[in-house]
């Protein structure tokens, strides 16, 4: 074995090195191990084609653990038995187009919004996950409820049953393993990678079809300066393996790249604890406010374009408020127990221990929560308002904004073929998930709730399909 780099790269050859034994290949090789790679994984299976994993953590976790979990979804077996019969792919289609202002790639934004559906139903069906739809709520931009979680309702617990599946269905699945090297042909054909373990060492294993699953590029502050410049300065509350991998070997092989722009914020990443805390309860009438006890933008619009409202807020902090009633939706979530049993919600009485907690002008404040309600529907800044008042005892969590994970990267038809700069695609190249531009448009508005997964489970499941067919085809 030889010593490894730790920079990815591009190696062009005809053959793998010599030192790969014959037996060292596999029909499709998936680099990553999150809900996309894991997801593929179990499509290929059932397609009876043979593949391998490359995870570089010693768990499969990724950005997918670090998730809420939820995962949007028409039309699928958990909605229906629900009794919700009012959607469709055409009007979730329609939702992703409009929270993106019509940006998002039309071509994706059709194959996702039909592939989710069948992608749920053959999990649960064929590997026994288990969907629910969220209730009580709508999450922003969603006009139907259509939220899917596994009873966890935690991306921990989404990763753990897939991987659990994938055990079951004894799919090899290789950690701790790195991918630095994708080995690639004249004609342009990747023909293997080259993988770091532990102690350095380098392997290699060739392949008919690759599948990038592996990530974005938002724990790579090189390229977020480049890319994502207002988020230069932001906490990356994301997974460490988001280094840019794909990006940079898409440069090197010369595909094309796009919504480079777009990335899912958070504004409500709870500090000092370091803890995720659901928009939902801004759905249901919290209200943030600044150290000056001022609301100052409109929460229900989304969860990601509130990270950058947040980080504008003096010192970059924000209080999420709300009372008892909407606690106890919180209380609903096992992420939001463990982060009030780590001391991140702060209980207040009175509008006077509120203001003190958050070192506001107790009158400011008063203000600011009588504005929540209007007969009207709105405030004089055009702020939706709320039915029913925020009233004591209240609670306050402090937050600041984050940037979670990057939704551009390779350019990919609706079959999840990577594309060349001709626009031709690559002969056995694909990728989804994180490596691949999603179907948030350019801009950090333009992120549905639970587009990030639906882009990895979806598109693991149509890259799948993809690949089975290439190696039918013997390519």
């Amino acid at each position: 074995m030889s010593t490894a780099t730790t920079t990815p790269r591009i190696c062009y050859a005809e053959h793998m090195p010599g030192t790969v034994a014959q037996d060292a290949h596999v029909p499709v090789l998936i680099v990553g191990g999150g809900a996309c790679g894991l997801t593929a994984a179990l499509m290929l299976h059932d397609a009876g084609v043979d593949c391998a994993v490359l995870e570089r953590d010693a768990t499969p976790l990724g950005s997918s653990a670090l998730s809420s979990g939820f995962i949007p979804a028409p039309g699928a077996q958990a909605q229906r038995t629900a009794g919700i019969d009012d959607d469709s792919p055409e009007r979730f289609a329609a939702d992703i187009s409009a929270k993106a202002k019509g940006r998002a790639a039309p071509h994706l934004v059709q194959a996702y919004a039909q592939a989710i559906g069948p992608a749920l139903d053959a999990l649960q069906e064929r590997h026994g996950l288990q969907w629910q739809v969220l209730d009580g709520f709508l999450y922003p931009g969603h006009s139907v409820r259509r939220m899917h979680a596994t009873p966890e309702k935690t991306g921990v617990g989404l990763m753990g049953r897939l991987a659990n599946a994938v055990t079951a269905a004894d799919i090899p699945l290789i950690t701790e393993a790195t991918v630095r090297e994708l080995w690639v042909n004249a004609q342009r054909r990747v023909i293997g990678v080259g993988y770091v373990r532990p102690d350095g060492t380098l392997e290699h294993l060739a392949c008919n079809a690759l599948i990038l699953a592996c990530n974005g590029f938002g724990g790579n502050p090189a390229m977020v300066r480049e890319l994502l410049p207002e988020m230069r300065d932001a906490l990356f509350a994301g997974h460490t393996g988001n280094d840019g991998s794909a990006i940079a070997w898409g440069r090197e092989l010369g595909a094309r790249l796009a919504d480079l722009g777009g990335y899912q914020g958070h504004g409500s990443w709870a500090i000092p604890q370091g803890a995720l805390i659901s928009w939902a309860l801004m759905m249901e009438g919290g209200i943030q406010v600044n150290a000056l006890g001022e609301r100052f933008h409109d929460e229900t619009q989304g969860y990601s374009e509130a990270s950058v409202h947040v980080l504008a807020q003096p010192g970059g902090v924000a209080w999420n408020v709300f009372d008892a009633p909407i606690l106890a939706l919180a209380r609903s979530f096992p992420d939001f127990v463990d982060a009030e049993a780590a001391g991140a919600v702060k209980h207040c009485e009175s509008v006077q221990a509120l203001a003190a907690v958050i070192s506001c002008d107790e009158s400011k404040l008063i203000a600011t929560l009588a504005s929540t309600t209007s007969a009207s529907g709105q405030n004089d800044d055009n702020r939706r308002v709320f039915a029913r008042p925020l009233q004591a005892p209240f609670c306050a969590v402090k937050v600041t904004g984050a940037l979670f994970h990057t939704q551009g990267g390779l350019d990919i038809d609706a079959q999840c073929r990577v594309l060349m700069q001709t626009g031709q695609p690559f002969p056995n190249l694909l990728a989804a998930g994180g490596a691949a531009r999603g179907v948030s448009g350019d801009a950090v508005w333009g992120y549905l709730s639970g587009n990030g997964l639906l882009s990895a489970v979806a598109g693991g499941y149509i890259a799948a399909h993809t690949a089975a067919d290439l190696t039918r085809q013997k390519v």
